[in-house]
């Protein structure tokens, strides 16, 4: 897109009734960010025993049985966090709002003064001053939620714990799946097999950090190129460590 092209796209999305329009809409929260942590950690994670295995010279069914454990055991964990980190976040959202609807209750002009001095801070003076805080001390919910956000700088609007853990754990299993997938034959050589997996996670590594790029902002090339980076060098310790056992029980 043109730079004028752009900036007729920006003029329009900033129109009177465009802004309103956009305010009345709810946050959205997306679990897109959620999913490419979640696909970037389990396709890092099941490669990671894929090469520790095959460094270790064990068998394509071995392969896929280690692998599958980790995946599922590894994806719930991850997800079981993630859902627990958000649900945190949101008690305690509550716990603070519960706090301060007590304070307005039992020392409303001490949680007057907090607001005033909250917006003195901002530029506002005098009349105006006064005028904002009246306004917002009118309206008990508003009044709680500048507390919240003004004071304790917390976000009101997030997302939902359930959602986000789920997001975490379907990317998790479909990406990390990715490197297994090429030992379910059979009659798969190892080593063949191995290269295959190879390929396909070093293409799911550079998808995923580019999506990540996206979700971010920032270039998408440099961040797939950086998540192959941390994938490969995890999977080169992954293998070094499951030659070296191998090494040692040989020896």
């Amino acid at each position: 897109m043109s730079d004028s092209s752009r900036l007729d796209a920006l003029q329009r999305a900033h129109t009177r009734e465009a802004i309103r329009l956009r305010m009345r809409q709810p946050a959205d929260h997306g679990y897109l960010s959620d999913g490419v942590l979640g696909g970037i950690d389990g396709c890092v994670t099941t490669f990671a025993v894929v090469a520790g295995a095959v460094g270790g010279a064990l068998s394509a069914k071995i392969i896929v049985m280690l692998g599958l454990a980790n995946l599922l055991a590894d994806g719930f964990s991850m997800a079981a966090s993630n859902y627990l980190s958000v649900k945190s976040e949101r008690e305690h959202v509550e716990r603070m709002r519960r706090e301060e609807e007590e304070h307005i209750v039992h020392v409303p002009e001490g949680e007057r003064e907090e607001i005033r001095q909250i917006f003195s801070t901002k530029g506002f003076r005098n009349d105006v001053l006064e005028s904002i805080v009246e306004v917002i001390c009118q309206n008990r919910r508003l009044w709680v939620d500048t507390m919240l956000m003004e004071e304790h700088g917390l976000q009101l609007a997030g997302r939902h714990p359930l959602r986000a853990g789920l997001a975490t754990f379907i990317a998790f299993v479909l990406v990390g799946l990715m490197p297994l997938l090429p030992f379910f034959t059979a009659t798969t050589n190892v080593w063949s097999g191995f290269r295959v997996s190879t390929f396909t996670t070093a293409v799911a590594f550079f998808a995923v950090g580019t999506v990540k790029g996206w979700v971010l902002r920032r270039s998408m090339l440099a961040s797939g190129l950086e998540t192959l980076l941390i994938g490969s060098v995890a999977a080169v310790l992954a293998y070094a460590v499951g030659y070296l056992i191998r090494q040692m029980y040989l020896a």
